[in-house]
């Protein structure tokens, strides 16, 4: 039986080194998504023979990820069956890329059952394109910078210990303009948020912010996800100050991302609203993602 355990943030050292050894370039593959989002996805951690595992839902519908580490990956995974097996709940990993599916038909011939799950595809760009916003499809990108700078006295500052309480301050006054009792998700997304804050330093986080008159108007948190993408965590900035999102989008990958050559800047949920805005940057790569089930023996 694997000892599947709550997450703590003592697990990062051990959890880092695996995912260094994949280098997996899912947004899932970095010690803070797991961390920050534990408790809302119910997540349980293991060190599986030297592999990171997690095993996450309720009420049965449990989903594992794909192993990351250096260890044998085929027998964890096979591991990982037995567990699903005598904890009486179906088999299924998720975040399965392309490259896995291939990894899993190898081993386990037609074993799985794989289902696309487009609301957890990555979009991932090259830093050239978001630092630069060349070409005419981003040309609007390009006039709502403008007129964010062209409106203000503004100022772009790395997060660091002597203002991470004013993106907490303006994290709350976003909450307070925008959110709802009745949008689950994204009171969801506030604890997430609200954790990675308050750990800021612990998990190793990088961030930018924007201010206007003196006060942060948006903000990012990120950090390196393997060795050439750097993944964005959290972006938020009021919607009414024009060219704001942009603005803080291009300024942390000016100051942050030259040394790498993408940023993932993860999935969208399902939200129309955050799709559209994804795709309006154009990703030079769409990481889709699967569901592998383990088809039932007859």
């Amino acid at each position: 039986m694997i000892d599947f355990k709550k997450v703590e943030l003592s697990d990062k050292k051990w959890v880092d080194e695996c995912f260094r050894a994949s280098d997996y370039q899912g947004c899932e593959y970095v010690f803070t998504s797991t961390y920050i989002w534990k408790d809302i996805y119910h997540s349980r951690i293991a060190d599986v023979e030297g592999m990171f595992c997690i095993k996450a839902g309720a009420e049965g519908k449990y989903r594992y990820n794909f192993p990351a580490g250096s260890g044998n990956t085929k027998h964890v995974i096979e591991l990982l069956m037995e567990n699903a097996e005598e904890c009486g709940h179906p088999f299924v990993l998720r975040g399965i890329t392309k490259d896995q599916i291939a990894q899993l038909e190898a081993w386990f011939p037609g074993k799985f059952k794989f289902e696309l799950v487009r609301d957890e595809s990555d979009y991932i760009y090259t830093v050239e394109k978001l630092s630069t916003l060349a070409g005419k499809k981003l040309h609007g990108k390009r006039n709502h910078i403008h007129r964010f700078k062209d409106s203000g006295n503004w100022e772009y500052q790395d997060v660091n210990c002597n203002n991470i309480e004013e993106c907490m301050k303006m994290n709350q006054e976003w909450l307070e303009k925008y959110a709802t009792p009745e949008d689950e998700s994204l009171l969801e997304e506030a604890e997430a948020v609200k954790c990675a804050l308050n750990n800021f330093t612990a998990l190793g986080l990088k961030g930018g912010l924007l201010k206007r008159d003196d006060k942060v108007v948006a903000y990012t948190l990120a950090e390196p996800l393997n060795s050439n993408t750097y993944v964005i965590h959290i972006e938020k900035a009021f919607h009414e100050i024009q060219g704001a999102y942009p603005m803080i989008n291009q300024q942390f990958v000016l100051h942050n991302c030259q040394d790498y050559e993408y940023v993932n800047r993860e999935e969208d949920t399902g939200d129309e609203g955050l799709r559209k805005a994804k795709l309006s940057y154009y990703p030079d790569i769409l990481l889709d993602k699967y569901t592998a089930a383990l088809v039932e023996e007859e």
